[in-house]
């Protein structure tokens, strides 16, 4: 008959597909296991000495008293060693610029006559274990070294803040405590782009901040 729909139960495709889709994401949040968002303060142990540990990334002037063609400006490689005229190859990370400085000298001793090393940082991220890394849909993802009180605020602002693309309020903090791995969701996108300050959280020596993408 005109004008009577012959499927009056029917339900238009769009609508449909628009049911499903909202189904399917339910689903996948109903199975994604990083249901809990991170508390406003996650306890922290700073664990670290007052004596800094040199890492890989670090750059620090190279500093041979009187013999300014030994002294250079160096960069840790990622096997956390340097390369010192007169000498092989030195392994400095994990160890506290004091103690290189030291073991130099007495290597350096072989050669220079009463030498006298100091080593100046310039650029510290410090050890693998004790830096903050920023992966996924941050402007510049990158290491970051630790400080005390340091928040999650402070590493998006190093890392420049979200891409267009980024899923901010699905970004997780991977932590490790006690050899137990954690993950804890937080909620980037409120916190830099709304200014709830409620989202903000802080970060422990080795997080890991993983921002993922947007579906849409």
């Amino acid at each position: 008959m005109n004008g009577v729909n012959p499927h009056p139960s029917s339900i238009p495709q769009g609508l449909a597909v628009l049911l499903l889709l909202s189904v399917a994401l339910s689903g996948c949040a109903a199975m994604d296991p990083q249901t809990a968002f991170a508390p406003s303060l996650v306890n922290v142990k700073d664990d670290v000495g007052k004596d800094y540990l040199i890492g890989p990334g670090d750059q620090f002037q190279l500093l041979v008293w009187g013999n300014p063609e030994l002294s250079s400006v160096m960069r840790v490689r990622p096997d956390g060693r340097i390369s010192v005229p007169l000498l092989d190859d030195v392994s400095v990370a994990g160890r506290t610029p004091v103690a290189v400085s030291r073991d130099l000298e007495e290597k350096l001793s072989e050669y220079v006559m009463g030498v006298k090393v100091a080593i100046i940082m310039i650029d510290a991220i410090g050890p693998m274990g004790r830096q903050i890394r920023v992966v996924g849909q941050a402007a510049k993802p990158q290491s970051l070294s630790y400080r005390k009180g340091m928040t999650v605020l402070d590493v998006m602002i190093a890392a420049g803040g979200l891409t267009p693309f980024a899923a901010g309020n699905r970004a997780t903090i991977s932590r490790t405590t006690n050899g137990e791995p954690t993950l804890y969701r937080v909620r980037l996108a409120d916190l830099l782009k709304d200014g709830d300050v409620t989202a903000n959280v802080e970060v422990a020596p080795g997080d890991i901040v993983t921002v993922p993408q947007s579906w849409f």
